[in-house]
């Protein structure tokens, strides 16, 4: 069935086939679905007789906060890991208890409990315990009743508030990556979460993204508040010499957070998520960001912060690294800055600081900033597969429409975000077996989703990158090099199983054999 759809709406009950006919494509954010029905009942965790496990059930049960909720914000968090110090937000524990003169879950949870500050911020029992009173008090004080609070659902604006965020569209981003622990599920330092498809209630406030900006057009725009970055005029005031690259030491919506707060006096002028390599930015080129702990570095360079801790080697993704590097590319070609490492530096070579720290691979990053991506070089084939073509197999509930004029062909495919196994399958007969480079195309909108997961059939198994199809739509985008087997098959899917909003796109693949 080809449709021309209408205007999307601002927010959206759980979605059928029926209505999904009737709604848009092409106008405002679709928020996804919200709880309603039946309350989520919670799978049953075995414990594992490490000590978080049980600290996780004592905290559930203490405060009547369902175990998964409190597993998968510290996920979000710190990937249930405690670091030294505080992060960036003067945040404290693997449940990122926080401090600072407009957010302070530190001193809640010290009202709340028996621990002092010291041991909430040092023990992870007590840590997680004061997230958990945190928690219970904000679903008190919304009036959740007992009924409600079993469903993991009804929790959503909960953890939106337990951001901190005084801009409803980051408290929605962060309470969307708690969610998608909750989806994906996680198993990190002897605890485990098993993947539950949860529809979130996300009828707390919201707010579209706003005007890009033409200085990275794939860009999302928050902008930091005024108070933490100087006004300019560059590249006439002063030139832009460098890229700087940070590490949060937190997770991207609370550093998208802190760079808003006016008492932070910090900001960059980029955001990149370590998950799908999500960009947001928050200081115009124009003007130079408090980033580099040193002036000069400030005036004449772009700073760019990555999602994650120091210390910990999961956060540094392959999608985060690519867009990054893209990004960085985009940058030096701008402003003529040399792809070299004496111009794009780590935050520890313009200031005293261990940032980016050891565990960032420079020659991985430059390789990709430069395009050498240890691919062997230029296509010597490829395959463009379509929506149209007979090497496409999709379900019934995928619907086709013509209406972007962005589209590759006569038409794409859309449906709604379900954690159903549901994928839109791209085959082809692939000559050898090798490296192959795959590209995506897609038209973009702001109702289209923010997370599309491509999943790349390669020889070691299935690996799934996410896009943000809102942004960067009409042209061919790479989402990496991979080694693939010889012969027909499948060989990328466009799949439902996404926490984030907006109607998933199939449109377009492009598989290229290096050299």
């Amino acid at each position: 069935m080809s449709v021309v759809p209408p205007s999307v709406p601002s927010t959206s009950t759980s979605p059928t086939v029926s209505r999904r006919r009737a709604l848009a494509l092409g106008g405002g954010v679709l928020l996804g679905a919200v709880a309603g029905g039946s309350a989520v009942t919670l799978p049953a965790q075995a414990r594992t007789g490490n000590g978080l496990a049980e600290a996780f059930d004592a905290a559930a049960g203490a405060h009547g906060v369902p175990r998964d909720l409190l597993i998968a914000l510290g996920y979000a968090e710190t990937r249930l890991t405690s670091h030294d110090g505080p992060s960036q937000a003067n945040g404290y524990g693997l449940m990122h208890l926080v401090d600072n003169p407009s957010h302070r879950t530190l001193a809640e949870a010290a009202k709340l409990t028996d621990h002092s500050r010291k041991k909430l911020s040092t023990d992870e029992s007590a840590n997680v315990d004061g997230a958990a009173a945190v928690l219970r008090a904000y679903a008190d004080d919304a009036g959740m009743s007992a009924g409600n609070r079993k469903d993991l659902g009804a929790w959503y604006p909960v953890v939106a508030r337990y951001s901190g965020a005084s801009d409803p569209y980051v408290a929605r981003l962060y309470a969307d990556g708690v969610y998608q622990a909750l989806w994906s599920g996680a198993n990190a330092s002897g605890v485990k979460l098993d993947p539950n498809p949860v529809e979130p209630n996300r009828s707390v406030a919201t707010r579209e993204v706003g005007v890009l900006t033409d200085d990275y057009p794939p860009a999302l725009w928050v902008a930091a508040h005024s108070s933490n970055y100087t006004s300019a005029n560059r590249p006439s005031s002063h030139p832009i010499n460098y890229v700087v690259i940070h590490m949060m030491q937190g997770s991207y919506a609370g550093s998208i957070s802190w760079f808003q707060n006016p008492s932070s006096n910090v900001s960059a002028h980029y955001c990149v998520r370590s998950s799908d390599g999500q960009v947001t930015q928050m200081v115009r080129h124009r003007d130079y960001a408090w980033h580099a702990g040193n002036s000069t570095y400030n005036q004449r360079s772009i700073g760019i912060e990555h999602e994650g801790y120091f210390d910990q080697a999961s956060w540094y993704t392959e999608a985060m690294y690519r867009s990054s590097a893209a990004l960085t590319r985009h940058i030096c070609e701008m402003h003529g800055i040399p792809m070299t490492r004496d111009r794009i530096i780590g935050h520890n070579e313009a200031s005293s600081t261990p940032c980016p720290g050891q565990i960032w691979d420079w020659s991985r990053y430059m390789g990709y900033v430069t395009e050498d991506d240890g691919g062997g070089g230029e296509p010597v084939w490829d395959v463009v597969v379509d929506a149209a073509s007979d090497d496409v197999a999709a379900g019934s509930s995928w619907e086709q429409s013509s209406y972007s004029s962005q589209k590759y062909g006569d038409h794409y495919l859309f449906n709604t975000p379900e954690p159903v196994s549901d994928p839109v399958w791209y085959s082809a007969d692939l000559p050898e077996a090798g490296t192959y480079r795959v590209e995506v195309w897609y038209p973009s909108d702001s109702g289209y989703n923010d997370a599309t997961p491509y999943i790349v059939a390669t020889s070691s198994g299935n690996q799934t990158v996410n896009v943000n199809q809102r942004t960067g739509g009409g042209g061919w985008r790479s989402i990496g090099t991979f080694t693939m087997s010889a012969g027909r098959h499948e060989v990328v899917g466009v799949s439902r199983w996404t926490s984030g909003a907006g109607y998933v796109i199939a449109d377009a693949i492009r598989v290229s054999l290096l050299e």
